[in-house]
């Protein structure tokens, strides 16, 4: 892990741009594939925004399996909601491939919304779409159809991406993790993903499901 400060004129649209967070004393490190950013349980001590790279936040069920709650792309933030109340993280955080990640201090990206209204409502609308998305993915997941509980969960995943193209995301689970989180069989969920792909909904490319 390394520091330095980073600048790029070609960054996605970060959710809160890189200057501010320098202003108020962020700091950039530079991180390894599958580091652990944080680990479920841990105290939110700093706000997160990826520069380059992705993250994923996940976590292991009681038989060990490993489930992705979510893949964040360049630009977007790590778990903030947790910084406005008084809980621990209830997953991890942990690099896909390398990253370059900002960090800015709890006390300081707080005092940053305080002096910085126009931030502080780009941060609740994004709070609300991530609510929104997770609210009809649980309601999908209450479907009896599998087709409708698999979909729920694709279009919950593919709203972290920037890039709303038809089969333009590719998909991180597994279909065992997809079985998991759907509480479906594994054979339930790959017949109907076949079926997805037959009704061009999906795309299957060397075994990786496309959305």
């Amino acid at each position: 892990m390394t520091f330095c400060q980073y600048n790029n004129p070609n960054l996605y649209i970060m959710l809160i741009p890189v200057d501010l967070l320098y202003s108020y004393g962020a700091e950039t490190e530079i991180l390894d594939p599958s580091h652990i950013i944080f680990r479920e349980g841990d105290h939110p001590k700093y706000y997160y925004q990826i520069v380059e790279g992705r993250i994923k936040l996940n976590y292991y069920d009681p038989d060990g399996r490993e489930l992705i709650l979510a893949i964040l792309d360049k630009g977007l933030s790590v778990c903030e909601l947790l910084l406005f109340i008084d809980k621990t993280y209830p997953v991890n955080a942990v690099t896909f491939e390398k990253c370059v990640v900002v960090k800015l201090s709890k006390k300081s990206f707080m005092q940053l919304l305080d002096e910085n209204h126009h931030v502080s409502n780009d941060i609740n609308k994004f709070l609300s779409e991530r609510l929104y998305y997770k609210y009809i993915m649980l309601e999908n997941n209450s479907s009896l159809r599998p087709d409708v509980r698999i979909r729920g969960v694709l279009d919950y995943h593919k709203s972290f991406s920037k890039d709303p193209e038809e089969f333009s995301y590719e998909v991180p689970l597994t279909r065992q993790q997809l079985a998991s989180i759907t509480a479906l069989r594994v054979e339930t969920v790959v017949r109907t993903v076949k079926k997805l792909e037959k009704e061009y909904f999906l795309k299957i490319k060397n075994g990786k499901i496309y959305y």
